[in-house]
Parts: structure tokens; sequence; C-alpha cells
């Protein structure tokens, strides 16, 4: 399939698997666009509807896989993505699938474990792996079947530890129980404890009963002894991980505020109206919202035990109309009882009693965590694992969900997603502000964060795709801070924010929606940079790898340098330390950025090239001397950007240390 429409230089639209072979030369379409592209006029806009056949628009990347889920998990929901060696595991709502990447263009199935529960994100460290269990369903023998009993010993909501040392065979060592189950969860590394690792436990769900798990209290959060507003923090004994508990409960979020909050967005308005007519015209239930005052469709979920309990008390077997009509006067006031629950005092996740973070990322390297926390943004201690202390807070009207956080490397700047919907709704139409479902950027100074700008997607979405910002990682292009992101149906976007006051999208690849004719949840439920491959958690269809190819804003060097960091694991909530290893890539990335701030002379930038081409041909005292006149030749080009002078030097002090 194609499109005439306007490209970005390096853009292409291409129909599902048929056109996988096109995408490397597509990639490499040399022309730019006569008219810049526009929210409406790019590619992305109007892609064929598709399961597996659905239109694909790229730009400055390559897909090299589309791995399909496997029988009794492909239709489950695919949930986060850790990383281990040479394998990516997946977390799937029916349990971890575990892919052998080491040919990232050939992904191999290593094993499917059935252990049912929601969201199943993973985590992993040597040879440990932790998944997270937040629904009812899930079994302390990982069993399928759930437990039917409102309160059972059989219920696992918590983090299970599994022993992964046969990757092959999977085996579940420990079941960690926490009070309000585990959504997601963070494994810290303690640099000054080398004996033990830390998880901080992000729970959302209600609070246990203390009849199901001793020590949960669903009581006043100034009460000591209560659950709210408490992150539960395991320790795991490396040398016996089966023993692992929980040993702190820290809070966090004492002293916050109420968070302010926005309305609907006009596209949100327009679906609301011709829902409401929908309803109306079918003889639906209607009340008003006791937030926004305007009407609303009263959920089936509300309606349906009204309807039971009316024709019950009449002795009946079915509903009929006047039951209906009895009905239609209790409506309001369930609407009421349930946003009065919902709330438990206060708006719900935006400072009230029941205030959870829904992410923390961990920095090891610098003690430091970003908390995303439903409601606001923390900057937070961590040199005292167990006893994490906010050092600042965020709050912000156009952010409705902090949902996650990801620090620049050298921990200057901290990005923060906003999933506005919670994942499931279009957030991304044309009548959906572009600083609501996104990211917003922050300056670290002095400990506190300082707003700098917003990042969304620069393209629009049908109502029929689920799309808000959600999660991904740093790609280590050495130099900047460069980003990929999964936006579930909005596909994934790689953008570069080193300003932070102007962040710009660099690279992309969508799908269309995978139904045309109704909201089917898919998309990119993350997607992180391993080992050179970006590899992308696809809701509905499996797992996408891709590479990034050269383009006007990343060079060939540029990424041939990102190649050189080699990680042997990654977690999607803890951050490590890049660093680069000597390489004469590394020197040519360097001189290409300097070219593309246009500061230094095209003769000057030329002539770094041919030493640096020159010194790369020789060895020893040859290539020590080559190098050391042109460390001191490249002082020249300081007064363009020193910083990036100071970093081409030392790539080529660094190879002048190799060479001797």
């Amino acid at each position: 399939m194609s499109k005439a429409l306007p490209r970005r230089r390096g853009a292409s639209v291409v129909t599902g698997y048929a056109a996988m072979a096109l995408l490397g030369l597509a990639a490499c379409a040399p022309s730019k666009p006569k008219t810049a592209p526009t929210p409406m006029n790019d590619p992305r806009v109007g892609l064929k509807a598709g399961l597996f056949d659905a239109g694909e628009a790229i730009s400055n990347m390559k897909v090299v896989a589309k791995a399909v889920s496997p029988p009794g998990f492909l239709g489950i929901t695919n949930s986060d993505l850790a990383f281990t060696g040479k394998y990516a595991i997946q977390g799937n709502y029916n349990g971890p699938v575990i892919w052998d990447i080491s040919n990232p263009a050939k992904p191999v199935l290593v094993v499917a474990y059935t252990c049912p529960a929601s969201q199943n994100d993973i985590s992993v460290y040597k040879n440990l792996m932790f998944m997270s269990a937040e629904a009812n369903n899930g079994r302390v023998d990982c069993k399928p079947g759930g437990v039917p009993d409102p309160v059972s010993k059989d219920r696992m909501r918590g983090v299970r530890v599994f022993d992964i040392s046969d990757i092959k065979n999977p085996k579940l060592i420990a079941n960690v129980q926490t009070c309000r189950g585990s959504h997601t969860h963070t494994v810290l590394e303690d640099p000054k404890d080398k004996d033990n690792v830390y998880i901080y436990v992000s729970g959302s769900s209600g609070i246990r009963s203390a009849g199901e798990l001793a020590g949960c209290a669903d009581v006043a959060a100034d009460d000591p002894n209560s659950s709210r507003l408490r992150i539960e923090i395991i320790k795991v004994p490396l040398a016996n991980p089966a023993s692992a508990a929980v040993v702190g409960r820290a809070n966090i979020f004492a002293g916050l505020g109420a968070a302010p909050a926005h309305g609907l967005s006009d596209a949100d308005k327009e679906a609301a109206v011709k829902t409401l007519a929908t309803a109306k015209a079918a003889g639906g239930f209607i009340a008003k919202n006791p937030q926004s005052g305007m009407d609303m469709v009263v959920p089936p979920q509300v309606i349906r035990p009204l309807l039971d309990n009316a024709m019950k008390a009449r002795g009946g077997t079915s509903v009929n109309a006047a039951d209906s009509a009895a009905v239609r006067g209790m409506a309001q006031g369930a609407i009421n009882t349930m946003f009065a629950g919902a709330a438990g005092g206060a708006p719900a996740g935006r400072g009230g009693e029941r205030s959870q973070c829904h992410d923390i990322t961990v920095y090891p390297a610098l003690g430091l965590a970003g908390g995303a926390c439903e409601g606001h943004g923390l900057l937070i201690d961590i040199s005292n694992p167990i006893a994490p202390v906010r050092l600042d807070a965020a709050a912000d009207s156009n952010f409705a969900y902090w949902h996650s956080a990801t620090f620049n490397n050298d921990g200057t700047q901290m990005l923060f997603s906003d999933e506005w919907g919670g994942g499931s709704s279009p957030k991304c139409r044309a009548g959906d502000k572009p600083e609501w479902g996104a990211n917003a950027i922050f300056s670290i100074v002095n400990k506190k964060l300082v707003f700098k700008s917003y990042y969304k997607i620069p393209t629009v979405q049908s109502s029929n795709e689920n799309c808000v910002a959600h999660n991904g990682s740093l790609i280590p292009i050495p130099g900047r801070d460069v980003m990929v992101q999964s936006w579930y149906q909005g596909g994934i976007s790689v953008f570069d924010w080193t300003d932070p006051s102007k962040p710009k999208e660099i690279a992309s690849f969508d799908r269309g929606p995978i139904d045309s004719t109704r909201m089917a949840q898919g998309g990119s439920w993350s997607v992180y940079w391993y080992n050179g491959s970006i590899v992308s958690s696809e809701i509905a269809r499996g797992l996408d790898v891709a590479e990034l190819v050269p383009s006007e804003f990343i060079s060939q060097n540029e990424i041939d340098a990102s190649n050189t960091v080699k990680w042997d694991y990654l977690n999607a909530q803890g951050q490590p330390k890049i660093s680069w290893p000597p390489s004469f890539a590394l020197a040519k990335a360097y001189t290409d950025q300097l070219e593309r701030k246009g500061c230094v002379a095209p003769a000057k930038i030329s002539e770094i090239r041919s030493s640096i081409s020159s010194a790369e041909k020789t060895s020893g005292a040859a290539r020590n001397a080559t190098l050391t006149k042109l460390v001191t030749d490249v002082e020249a080009s300081r007064s363009c950007d020193p910083k990036k002078t100071d970093l081409l030097k030392k790539a080529l002090q660094d190879l002048q240390t190799l060479a001797m």
C-alpha cells in the first residue's frame, strides 16, 4: 500500500509482513518534502487497519523482525520487557515469554511459562527473575483458574521470585506477598551492599484484608500501621533468594497536597456527545457526573446489580419495564456513591489517601530515583535503599496520571510520562491537546525539578487506537540525550531531548489500528534499546525488533558508537550509567556532531576526518603521533562547542592510550 502524502526524509509507508524486504530501502529515501509534515499530513495518519496486515509508516529506522506470540499467549496482553544476556523476557498476562534474540532478525522462542496474573511485568538480576502480580486471579502455584474465595491463602498479589539458572526451565522459588499487590516493581542494586538486591513495589489495587495478609491495614495514612501511602520494600538475599521478604514500608508522599487536574479534551467532549446520544436513543441509563455536572452513561456494572435486586424484590425471574423504571430513579444515587467511594476523601491518585507510585526508575550510580506517582512526579534520594527520601515533587494540571520516569545519562534532566486515559483510550486525536498524554521534561537544579517543555508524538491517531505516552529508554548516542518510547497504537517514537526546551522526533514506526470499526487494544506496550537493537513488546501481536538507520538526524558513526555499548542485562525501571569504550566510531560521532552544529568550517571538519582515518589505518607510534597532533588541532574548534570539543579530545586521547 502507498499513500500520496508528503513525507519526512526517510519516511515510507508499507503494508504488513509482505513489505519487510522494502523497509531498509525505504528508510533511505533521499529527498526532503517540499512541505514540512504537520500532524494531519504525517504518513502515520490513515493507515490501513489489521492485526497482521495493517498498513505501516516508518521513518529513519528499519524493522528487522516481527515475532508472533506463541499459542496460549497470542491474544493475551503482552506487557513489559527485561533483558539478560542474549534473551528478551516478555511479560504476558498468561506468564513470561522468553526469546533468544542473539540474532535480532530471527528471535527464537525459548519458553512460554504459564503463570496467569497481571501485569506480570518482569525484572532480572543475574540468575533471578522477578514478576509482578496484582489482580485477584494470581495463584501462589501459578496455576490457571484464579481464586474464587474473597479471602484465601492461595491468592498471590505481590512479587514472584524465579531461579532462571536454567532459563529454559524457570523455577518459582518464592512468592513475596504485599498489601496492595504489585502493579510494577523496581530492582535496586545498592553499590554499598553486594549481598542483597532490593525491590520497590508499586501496587495500585485495593488494600488486602488482614485476614488474607497479616499486617495490612486500610486505615488513615497518619496511622503508623497504615498500608496507605506506603512503598513496600523487599530485600532479596542473593545467597538465599527464597527467603526474600518485605523489610520496609516507606512513605514518600507525606505532605503532598491534591494535584491540579484538567477536564475533557475537545475530542473527548465530541465522543461523549455521540456516546450519550446513542445511549439515550437505545434507552440507556443516564446520570449526572458528580465531578463535572455533565450527563454521563451509567456503566453496565453499576446498573446490572440494581436491576437484579429490583427483579428479586418482586419475586421475578427476568427483568421487566417496571424494574427498569425503578432503577432509573436509583441511578444517580449509585453514581454518587461510586464517585465518593473512589475518591476516598480526596481525588483518587492525585494526592489523596490512596496515592501510590506507578513506576519508580532508579539510577543507582547517582543514588537517585524518579517516582511517577499518579498525581505527582518525584525526585527521590535512594542512597539508603530501605529509607528513600523525597527531595522534590512536581504537579501539573496538564498531567492526568504520572506514569513513568527517565533520567538523561548525566542526571541533569528527567522526563516523566503521562498515561492520560490509562493506556486503553485514544488520546492522540486531533482534538486532544499536545500537552495532554505527553512527556514533561525537567532540568534537575540543586536537587529540584525545573520544568522545561512537553513532548508528544507529532501526529494524530484515530478514535479506534489507544494512544498515549508509555515506556521507553535512552539510546546511547554519545554526546546526546536520545530516547525511544512506546505510544501504544501510536507506535514507537525516537526523539532527541538534549535541549530540554526543544525536544524533536528523529525516527518512528507505526501501524494502522487493529480494527477500523471499534477500539481494540494493541500497539507497543514498551520499547527499549538493548545492545544495538530496539525491542518492542507489541500488546496484541508479539515482539518487534528494529534498528536505527542513518539520516539527517543521526549519522552512521553515531549508530556505530552507540552499538559499542554492551549490557549484561537491562530492566525497565533500572537505569545504568552509560559509558562508551574507546573507538574510532566514537571520535567520528563527535566530529559529525560538530559538523551538524554548523559552526566549524567544512574544511576543518574534513581535515579532522582525514586525520582520524589516517590514525585508524596505522598503529603504534605512528598512530599516536597522528592522534597527538589531532588533539592539538581540535582545540581550534572550542569556540564552536567547548563541551563537544572536550569529548572529541578525550575520545582521541583514549585511542592514544590503546595504541601505546
